[in-house]
């Protein structure tokens, strides 16, 4: 008999293992291709090395500007005072002043599109009230992903003794912003856009040209951000999405700009062209049945408790196949959302992911009048 258990206990597993194929020739230190709904592994290479990730640290400082925002802590048309450090911040920049205002919104717009790291440092110190803080939040949201080689010591990337990431880690918190925040496509599709600054000697216009060029040259693209230093050398989270399946695709320590993009198209042509995503039953789709023992109703109907995605190489043409397995009996009461067994799937008799299996409704203990109807049903038979 399974336990009962609830639905947000294991409510989806999925088998995340490397999907095994032959993987383009890649010219850069460490890469990784992920799909991004299921955190499917397609191709990776020296992944888990910590390396300088230069501005692609701004991913993270985008996932917890947006979790900010959801969470209600800021808003995005809040004003934000830039600070003296912030200012200071040299490399990639919009050029504020200290005391200059800019909405939060507009702070992110410029970290998204133009990388900027005065603008990563001005909405840090406004989150968390310094830059340290937020480092030290940016290191909290690593460890609950699962980050496990990475060590943040700063907000925007710039080369720093011991601010490194993994190409592994670096996928998965653009799995966690592009899928939590899909929103943020609308900055990091975008090519150019302008921004204002108001300062003490006037209003002016500053030009923002994004510093990711696979938006440009690749079909599809959606994103995500690109990072170099003299350290890291040439970094790009690279994100594009087609037929359903978002993939990403993160290169490290690439020896030039060009390459950069080039070895980032390849693995996305890659992935595209050799898998395919496909879905298992819809969310809430009935199953199956489990006999109550002294309930209310005799059975409880099994519902599929979340809907599953599964990447299958292309050539697989086989269709999906599925089993559930199901509790012989429970015990009253039962509540909505108890699982009560699962389903699995399969693709060329290899089991691919599972999901609970949960009971849709609730179904009480049988009260005295129950019993007796029962007892006198069965004294019938």
């Amino acid at each position: 008999m399974l336990k009962k258990l609830t639905a947000l206990t294991l409510s989806l597993l999925i088998f995340t293992t490397t999907v095994q194929a032959e993987p383009p020739a890649i010219d850069a230190k460490s890469y990784i291709l992920m799909e991004a709904s299921t955190g499917t592994i397609l191709s990776e290479s020296n992944s888990e090395e910590p390396l300088p990730p230069a501005s692609v640290t701004k991913i993270m400082t985008l996932l917890l500007i947006y979790d900010s925002v959801n969470s209600g802590k800021i808003k995005w048309t809040d004003m934000v005072s830039v600070s003296e450090h912030a200012a200071s911040m040299g490399g990639s920049q919009i050029f504020l002043e200290p005391n200059e205002q800019q909405s939060a919104e507009t702070l992110t717009k410029s970290i998204a599109i133009a990388s900027a790291n005065d603008a990563a440092v001005a909405m840090a110190e406004f989150i968390a009230g310094s830059e340290e803080s937020f480092v030290a939040m940016m290191n909290e949201k690593a460890k609950e992903l699962g980050m496990k080689n990475t060590t943040f010591v700063n907000a925007c990337g710039l080369d720093t003794e011991g601010h490194k990431m993994s190409a592994k880690d670096i996928a998965i918190m653009s799995r966690e912003l592009i899928t939590k925040y899909p929103d943020v496509k609308k900055y990091t599709t975008t090519w150019q856009d302008t921004i204002t600054h108001t300062t003490s000697k006037g209003t002016t216009e500053f030009g923002l040209t994004n510093t990711n060029k696979l938006i440009k040259w690749y079909k599809d693209a959606t994103g995500l951000k690109t990072g170099s230093t003299g350290k890291a050398l040439y970094c790009l989270s690279g994100t594009a999405l087609r037929d359903g399946m978002e993939l990403i695709a993160v290169v490290m320590a690439a020896p030039d700009p060009k390459v950069r993009f080039q070895t980032t198209m390849k693995l996305l042509d890659y992935g595209f062209a050799n898998y395919k995503l496909q879905s298992g039953k819809a969310q809430g789709e009935i199953v199956g049945q489990v006999p109550v023992y002294k309930g209310m109703s005799d059975m409880v109907n099994g519902a599929v408790a979340s809907p599953v995605n599964m990447v299958t190489p292309k050539e697989n043409t086989a269709e999906l196949d599925f089993k559930t397995e199901l509790a012989e009996s429970i015990n009253a009461p039962v509540k909505k959302g108890d699982k009560i067994g699962e389903i699995i799937y399969y693709s060329n008799n290899n089991e691919i992911a599972r999901c609970n299996i949960i009971a849709n409704e609730d179904i009480e203990k049988a009260n005295l009048t129950k019993n007796i109807a029962r007892l006198f049903q069965m004294w019938l038979q």
